[in-house]
């Protein structure tokens, strides 16, 4: 049997999407700038996935904007938002257990003159609101932080620090990474107050190098990337037809299901949390039961085994799960930033692994891993001891 148990790394393509994404490229793959039959046929389905999209968060369709995926979405969100607002101020606010594909562009601006505040996170992975208020002053111009974490699931009070900001000084942007909250939580960007908010279409079932980002029509933002003025010259450069006719239809068909797919993995959750907590040996975890975490990921400590080598041993039972964010894990594992700053001490930072499901994922799958967890775990620590 196979369990895949790593949909926060990257998930199965719908065969919807494969068949919408191969009609694209075979018959109307035609160039959306082009001013023949073509190329209006290609437009349409720009725009088609432009409103799937924007339904979806109660926004403008004119303000989605396709990209290659999360870390551009970011990259562009926070280069772009610091350059446009630069003559109001030179700090940016995030925190400390962001993506990389958050942290290394706020490095990026540090290097440039910007001084970054990272906020400091509790046991569950949280921010502290009173933290931010505190953080904010007249030289803030851009807050950046995750909604839903990706290595333990942690869930950030993203409406609360909205209003916290805007009440503060409304002028200041904020962004949202929602890379591993889209298709799992309701997100509502006017009314959580929200600037710009990164998207990633592989998480929900999409083509791979498929994103977005959506922009507030009010938002200044400088581009990142110059040429043919395509997306109204905020994002030039030909547009992947295929890649968002894809997305749009993999945004369609996840918010059809929403409900049932949520409810669906809250229960694999539980029943993934209970079955580890039955494991012979310590088991501890860090992701928060029911709906006060993340619906997909379950994340876990297994003491006296490094997480490389448990991982390696279920991948040869056909169990894949991940040690950390498959982004930044690579093939050797570091130590996990998020991990740190929840405060794990050393034998949990090296023992831990993340599980994550989808509404694909099936009981038996969980189950499976789990026997598999059982029969291997009390082997591998014996071996350790030695």
């Amino acid at each position: 049997m196979e369990a895949y148990l790593d949909n926060s790394a990257t998930t199965r393509c719908l065969d919807s999407v494969v068949e919408l994404v191969a009609k694209v490229m075979l018959e109307d793959y035609g160039n959306p700038s082009s001013r023949h039959q073509k190329g209006v046929d290609a437009e349409q389905y720009l725009r088609t996935a432009r409103e799937t999209i924007a339904r979806t968060l109660k926004v403008n369709e004119k303000e989605i904007f396709f990209t290659s995926g999360g870390t551009e979405s970011n990259n562009w969100a926070l280069l772009g938002g610091a350059y446009a607002n630069r003559r109001a101020g030179r700090h940016v606010i995030t925190t400390a257990v962001e993506h990389a594909a958050v942290l290394m562009p706020t490095q990026f601006l540090e290097e440039q003159g910007y001084r970054i505040t990272y906020l400091p996170v509790d046991g569950k992975g949280q921010i502290s609101l009173e933290d931010l208020q505190n953080a904010l002053c007249e030289e803030t111009i851009l807050v950046s932080i995750m909604m839903v974490n990706n290595e333990i699931g942690a869930i950030e009070p993203v409406e609360e620090a909205g209003k916290l900001i805007k009440e503060y000084n409304p002028n200041i942007l904020f962004h949202v990474d929602a890379i591993q909250a889209y298709g799992k939580l309701r997100i509502y960007p006017k009314r959580m107050h929200i600037d710009l908010l990164s998207v990633s279409g592989h998480k929900l079932h999409g083509p791979k190098g498929t994103g977005f980002l959506y922009v507030n029509e009010k938002t200044k933002l400088k581009p990142l990337i110059f040429g043919g003025g395509q997306q109204r010259g905020m994002r030039s450069g030909t547009d992947n037809v295929p890649g968002a006719a894809g997305l749009g239809e993999a945004v369609a068909q996840n918010f059809a299901h929403f409900d049932e797919s949520v409810e669906h993995m809250l229960l694999l959750k539980e029943r993934m949390m209970d079955g580890l907590e039955r494991l012979d040996g310590p088991v501890i975890l860090h992701s928060e039961r029911g709906a006060a975490g993340a619906p997909q990921i379950v994340s876990a400590s297994f003491p006296g085994v490094r997480s490389e080598v448990l991982l390696h041993a279920l991948e040869e039972k056909g169990v894949y799960v991940s040690a950390g964010s498959a982004c930044s894990s690579n093939k050797k594992l570091p130590v996990s930033t998020v991990l740190k700053e929840i405060h794990l001490p050393p034998e949990q930072l090296e023992s831990t692994l993340r599980f994550s499901f989808s509404r694909f994922t099936t009981e038996e799958e969980i189950d499976y891993c789990l026997q598999m967890l059982a029969e291997l775990l009390p082997v591998l620590r014996r071996y350790a001891r030695r």
